[in-house]
């Protein structure tokens, strides 16, 4: 455990410390903030409901159920019994640490309740979509892979962190969209 933990440890400071450039620096900051990614959603919401009426209404039911889900499972249950020190507020991690937000969060650096939420998200958007759009639904994982790795960039969890988060947050997404898929088809 003691080696994956340090070798967690290497992958962020190599991210967040040696594999980063200016235009990096301004735009994944901006990219974790729900004023930039809520859009997206918004959006979403609107586009099935327009194009999928009944169906689509119960599409936007079960994504706001899943948001909520995912959200209780990485901030209320995971991060309230699996406590990890954030690597913005870890005085081990000081010496090169880039810090790109105006403020620390206090929780739990496990799991990365942006990467649980953004992964269920993508993987609900992917099962229950791709038959409508095809390849470009992989779009969805890359806006949660992005996402995620921001939050490494930007200081506030480590990899191992956002990639349980993620994992924990597809699972939920993938099983939601079964769910979906079995009562209600876009189809």
């Amino acid at each position: 455990m003691h080696q994956l933990l340090e070798s967690d440890r290497h992958l962020f400071k190599l991210i967040n410390s040696e594999w980063h450039n200016a235009i990096l620096d301004a735009l994944l900051p901006l990219i974790r903030h729900q004023l930039y990614w809520a859009p997206f959603y918004l959006f979403m919401i609107l586009f099935m409901v327009i194009n999928y009426k009944k169906n689509g209404y119960w599409w936007v039911v079960f994504v706001i159920c899943l948001a909520a889900l995912t959200n209780v499972i990485s901030s209320d249950l995971i991060k309230e019994n699996i406590y990890r020190l954030r690597p913005c507020n870890d005085p081990t991690m000081a010496d090169g640490l880039r810090f790109l937000l105006s403020y620390r969060p206090q929780s739990s650096s496990f799991t990365s309740s942006h990467a649980t939420n953004h992964f269920g998200m993508a993987a609900f958007m992917f099962y229950t979509l791709r038959n409508q759009i095809g390849k470009t639904a992989w779009i969805f994982f890359i806006w949660a892979g992005l996402i995620s790795y921001a939050q490494i960039y930007v200081g506030v969890h480590y990899p191992l962190d956002v990639i349980f988060g993620g994992l924990v947050g597809f699972l939920f997404g993938y099983l939601s969209a079964r769910s979906f898929n079995k009562i209600y088809s876009l189809v």
